[in-house]
């Protein structure tokens, strides 16, 4: 395992987005443990029912949690990105309640459990920190289930994107206006409870109404006005609790 270098740098910039950090915080991160590995479009990091003994970071592509129903449909709960802890959880949970699996080529590092929790133990400022992470994570669930259960296809879709380009902001993932967003439209339809054809007219009406445009190649969406698409998206960022 290698244990020096800013591999682990994303993670420092997504506690920091949250939270004050002290130089001893980010040594004692950028110092924990990890094995590196990469996956395509499929790649299951931890199924349900899993004993996991380590934690994931993300370090680059986007990730999604998800659940099964019994008859086989998919649900996507949330979405990861660079810097995200998706599965701190796993070091307090004796055994996986979801599936993560990646929704783009991405990149991830493995932490072990015992080095999380020996800074928890050992560091409980900066664990506090960590674990601060784990409670936005559940902020960002309950607004999805308001999201899902409350507001237009239109309104949905508006939100997540502003919520992506949030997160990627915050992140140092775009440029001006511009971000990733690799997901699919079969990806966006799992997770916005719609079909994809009405996932995909959704997008058109927003491109229609000069809100985003979309770049296929680079897998990238331009925010064309972004008051206007907060205002059909009823977006508020305090749930994601991002300081700057």
């Amino acid at each position: 395992m290698r244990r020096t270098g800013d591999v682990l740098g994303p993670l420092v910039t997504r506690l920091a987005a949250i939270g004050s950090l002290t130089e001893s915080d980010i040594d004692a991160l950028l110092a924990l443990p990890y094995t590196l590995r990469e996956g395509k479009p499929g790649w299951e990091i931890v199924r349900e029912g899993d004993r996991p003994s380590q934690c994931c970071l993300i370090l680059d592509g986007t990730f999604g949690r998800f659940k099964m129903a019994a008859q086989g449909a998919k649900q996507i709960v949330s979405y990861h990105i660079r810097g995200d802890l998706p599965d701190l959880q796993s070091c307090f949970l004796p055994a996986m309640d979801h599936t993560l699996s990646a929704l783009t080529v991405g990149t991830v590092a493995f932490i072990p459990h015992a080095a999380i929790r020996h800074i928890l133990e050992e560091t409980p400022l900066l664990g506090a920190k960590l674990l601060r992470e784990s409670f936005i994570d559940s902020s960002v669930t309950r607004e999805w289930l308001c999201n899902v259960g409350r507001r237009s296809s239109e309104s949905r879709i508006a939100h997540l994107i502003c919520e992506m380009f949030t997160r990627h902001r915050a992140a140092g993932h775009v440029d001006q206006f511009t971000f990733p967003f690799g997901l699919t439209q079969v990806a966006i339809s799992d997770s916005q409870g719609m079909s994809t054809v009405h996932v995909n007219r959704v997008l058109q009406k927003l491109k229609a109404n000069k809100l985003i445009s979309s770049h296929a190649k680079s897998k990238a969406i331009t925010i064309l006005d972004w008051e206007g698409l907060q205002a059909v998206g009823d977006f508020d960022p305090r749930y994601l609790h991002i300081l700057h």
